[in-house]
């Protein structure tokens, strides 16, 4: 090794070790370092960790500036009420670092003068949320337009977010480089959509839509959603082994729509072993690609149940489908959507097309509620839908189902 090596390594070995003397754990609770988490959040330097005891918090509205920043609740979920404020006139967490992290955290109540308001609202590049629940805001999360900024959402749940107004919605994701959407329960967004996304590459795979029927008790109050996933400005999206479930009462009768608003060379959707649900009995769209869209979409062992289009693409590829009026599962009201046996369902999917860009279409989890997954099960080939029917003795059958609640 060279003296000019060993100084290039020796610098790089300091400067980690650095990073490593500033990092801290700044700890948040009642008689703790600090009281509040927007206390914490002014304090921490890039690479710190800021750990929330469980609890309410309210009225905690402010900015998260440092980078690589990780904040998690402890020992249950910290929850924040914004008491109908946020930050700036933006949201009850403005996040404008860079490489954050937010886990274990309950965001609610958050409004502010132009309606919207977000619980997260997301002005730095690369955000990552898990193991969250954000309701009853205007916005759930709220991001900004950066070509190099990499989203990923999982394993949280989104419900009633949104003024009313149509503006406003569950997630909505700007311009960004990719969208990592997975495991998670988006459900009745109030007027806007459960998803909207206009990242260039949207991965959303294992996941559930869905929404309440008035009067129907929840997590949340039920509403009434317009899209369950609205891609407006279409790119590359992977649509995998989603429950997406349109209500009867809804703003419309799009369960997921493609390039409402743009479109381009990069365009191609893929839409394989979801489970549509359409419960609206006048009509519906299961999947609307916009006619400014050219690239074929590729549309393959998906379950549509309902009335309804399977789409208005003339071009698409439709491989391995089964629509119905009526299926039988093992709970549809409980939403246990294994199929019953049914040989136009069971061992009836086509094996998924390998792609150039190694992105995997074949299903290899299923959605668990709540805000979950599990393995899929492997036996023999692939079922039509979000969830493979595993038939077996009823001695054990009662041990499976109970798996997916």
């Amino acid at each position: 090794m060279t003296l000019r090596v060993r100084h290039l390594a020796l610098a790089v070995s300091i400067c980690f070790a650095q990073t490593a003397v500033h990092a801290a754990v700044l700890n948040v609770g009642p008689g703790m370092a600090y009281a509040r988490p927007c206390l914490a959040f002014a304090a921490a330097r890039s690479g710190d960790t800021v750990e929330i005891e469980a609890g309410l918090y309210k009225g905690e509205v402010c900015k998260i500036a440092a980078s690589f920043l990780t904040v998690r609740g402890v020992h249950g979920r910290a929850r924040i009420d914004a008491e109908g404020r946020g930050a700036e006139g933006k949201g009850a967490w403005i996040v404008a670092g860079n490489d954050v992290t937010v886990d274990n955290v309950e965001i609610f109540n958050t409004k502010v003068a132009d309606h919207n308001g977000a619980a997260l609202r997301i002005e730095g590049n690369n955000f990552t949320l898990k193991n969250s629940f954000l309701h009853d805001n205007e916005n759930g999360v709220l991001t900004g337009a950066s070509p190099t900024s990499r989203i990923v959402l999982e394993n949280n749940e989104f419900g009633r977010n949104g003024d009313g107004s149509g503006q406003t919605h569950n997630i909505y994701v700007g311009d960004v480089a990719s969208l990592s959407f997975r495991f998670n329960f988006s459900h009745d967004a109030n007027v806007g959509h459960n998803l909207k996304s206009r990242a260039r590459i949207n991965t959303i795979a294992y996941n559930r839509f869905s929404s309440l029927a008035p009067g129907e008790k929840g997590s949340t109050a039920a509403g009434r959603p317009s899209f369950e996933i609205d891609l407006p400005n279409a790119g590359q999206a992977y649509v995998v082994g989603n429950v997406i479930e349109q209500p009867a009462d809804n703003d419309n009768n799009t369960l997921l729509a493609y390039g409402n608003e743009g479109g381009g060379a990069n365009d191609a959707l893929y839409v394989l072993n979801n489970t549509f649900l359409n419960d609206d009995k006048r009509n519906g769209v299961f999947v609307r690609v916009h006619e400014r869209v050219k690239a074929p979409a590729l549309i393959q062992n998906n379950l549509f149940v309902g009335k309804g289009q399977l789409t208005n693409q003339a071009s698409a590829v439709s491989r391995n489908n089964y629509a119905a009026m009526e299926v039988d599962f093992v709970d549809r009201a409980g939403y246990n959507l294994v199929p019953t046996e049914n040989p136009k369902i069971i061992n009836a999917g086509a094996e998924a097309p390998v792609l150039p860009s190694g992105v995997p279409l074949r299903p290899v989890m299923q959605y668990k509620h709540v805000a979950g997954g599990m393995q899929r099960p492997v036996v023999g080939a692939l079922d039509i839908g979000a969830y493979q029917a595993v038939i077996v003795e009823k001695s054990k059958k009662a041990w499976y189902e109970n798996l997916l609640k």
